[in-house]
């Protein structure tokens, strides 16, 4: 953490440093009140818990699961971005980007949650991230939609278009089988007033909004740290372009990696990529170099880190290339074996510090006990025609909770919001209690827009950003 106050850096940058990452911390906090709702709604119109024990809870799983979570939805954000602004060693147009995220993500998350709609961070994020790359393809010297992980961006399109339906169809076939088996009538109808749910119920309640929060940290928490990064990296690369705490094991494991990638790329390139190949060697040699002559990464001098960086995100974007337009002619086994070596090589890059956890957990927990209840009462209230019961709560938590869970594990980043929404109109349909139309239209009619607007909301923002800056 001492890089942060590094004094050759000067006031400007560090200004500039403190300006973004409270920006970031700010996007968090906001993300928890605005997501982590969806967690709590279950079990406060259910009366299993108290609002103000139930959003402290929530905070404290959420906080757990920023931590227990892995990075690799992260690394999943981080990789969707342009790599040209990744490997860019100027500070303004990597501001610029992170900027632009982070100022449309946090406009429209307010403005959604202002009138009570549970839209996706999810959504927006990865909108703002598409718009910067297609605003930066219409800058000077580029092609229009260059720059953009398309196919990652596809990717992860499917899981957010899934994941709603996922959890609509489960969440109502779930409710449909605790129909048929439930001996207990109180668990399919609407809670009394005040009244808490017998001891197992509860029990089950509380550990489904646990699992939610606790999921929900460990996927959107993650994009919190994807940012934080972006912003490291791009104003402090001395610092922060490689993970300095790798000792001997993880260099000697990278180094090995960077000679079996090579020794594919050099073993089965065709003709027709040859000028790929070339490339991508020179910089896998380079990396060689680099990892050869040392036993930990911060014997890399500072001033040849983000060149270390640089030479990885460049050559592993163009063997991706390779792959996706079949110039290896890989086996199976060798498309994996691959796959096993690029991720082993990034990770002297691809990492987080503790305390960017500790930041992101405390911002997104903290968020979660502030301004949650807005979007509760349109959850509990406004989505069914009917109360929520105890077996409806407990059905779209636990798909919910999975759902994200699995999600996080793959690192694809879904939306809570979505999953969770979702599954709650699912049960309110399997149990026949019907949907209240103007509030389904409106949440929609949010869902839809998202991608768009923060898309717009973003480029705007990179362009008029990127015109101050660079």
């Amino acid at each position: 953490m001492e890089a942060l106050f590094d004094p050759s850096l000067g006031f400007a940058v560090q200004a500039l440093l403190i300006l973004s990452l409270l920006i970031a911390l700010g996007f968090e906090f906001v993300n928890g009140f605005h997501d982590t709702a969806n967690a709590v709604a279950t079990v406060i119109y259910t009366n299993t818990l108290k609002p103000h024990v139930a959003v402290v809870l929530s905070g404290l799983c959420n906080f757990a699961g920023v931590f227990m979570g892995g990075i690799a939805v992260a690394m999943g954000i981080l990789h969707l971005l342009p790599v040209e602004l990744l490997v860019s060693k100027g500070v303004g147009a990597g501001l610029a980007m992170v900027l632009a995220l982070l100022c449309s993500a946090i406009s429209w998350n307010l403005g959604t949650w202002y009138f009570g709609l549970p839209a996706s961070s999810s959504h927006t994020l990865i909108g703002a991230i598409i718009g910067v790359g297609v605003a930066n393809s219409l800058t000077p010297g580029h092609k229009f939609g260059d720059g953009v992980s398309w196919g990652k961006a596809a990717d992860i399109g499917v899981a957010l278009l899934v994941s709603p339906l996922f959890g609509f169809t489960v969440a109502a076939l779930l409710l449909l089988v605790i129909k048929r088996l439930a001996t207990n009538v109180s668990l399919l109808t609407p809670p009394p007033k005040d009244h808490p749910p017998p001891i197992g119920t509860r029990s089950l309640l509380v550990a489904t909004c646990c699992g939610v929060s606790f999921a929900h940290g460990s996927n959107d928490g993650q994009k919190g740290v994807g940012l934080v990064m972006l912003i490291l990296i791009g104003l402090v690369p001395a610092g922060f372009a490689v993970d300095v705490t790798a000792g001997p094991d993880r260099m000697g494991r990278a180094l090995q990696a960077a000679d079996n990638v090579a020794a594919i790329v050099r073993d089965h390139h065709d003709r027709a990529s040859e000028a790929d190949a070339t490339k991508a060697l020179a910089q896998l040699d380079e990396i060689h170099q680099c990892l050869a002559s040392r036993k930990t990464a911060a014997e890399i001098p500072r001033d040849d880190r983000f060149k270390f960086r640089q030479n990885l995100l460049l050559a592993d974007k163009t063997i991706g290339n390779m792959q996706k337009d079949g110039h290896l002619g890989l086996t199976p086994e060798e498309t994996k074996k691959l796959a096993t070596e690029r991720k082993a090589l990034r990770a002297i890059t691809d990492y987080a510090p503790t305390w960017v956890l500790v930041a992101i957990a405390l911002s997104l927990g903290v968020g979660t006990m502030v301004g949650w209840k807005r979007i509760v009462v349109t959850v509990g209230e406004k989505i069914g025609k009917s109360h929520l019961t105890y077996a409806q709560g407990a059905a779209a938590e636990i798909v919910a909770a999975s759902t994200i869970g699995v999600s996080a594990w793959l690192g694809l980043p879904v939306s809570t919001t979505h999953v969770l929404s979702s599954g709650i109109a699912g049960t309110m349909v399997a149990q026949r209690a019907g949907l209240q139309q103007s509030t389904v239209r409106n949440i929609g009619l949010a869902w839809i827009l998202t991608l768009p607007a923060s898309m717009l909301l973003s480029g705007v923002f990179f362009l008029v950003f990127r015109a101050l800056l660079v």
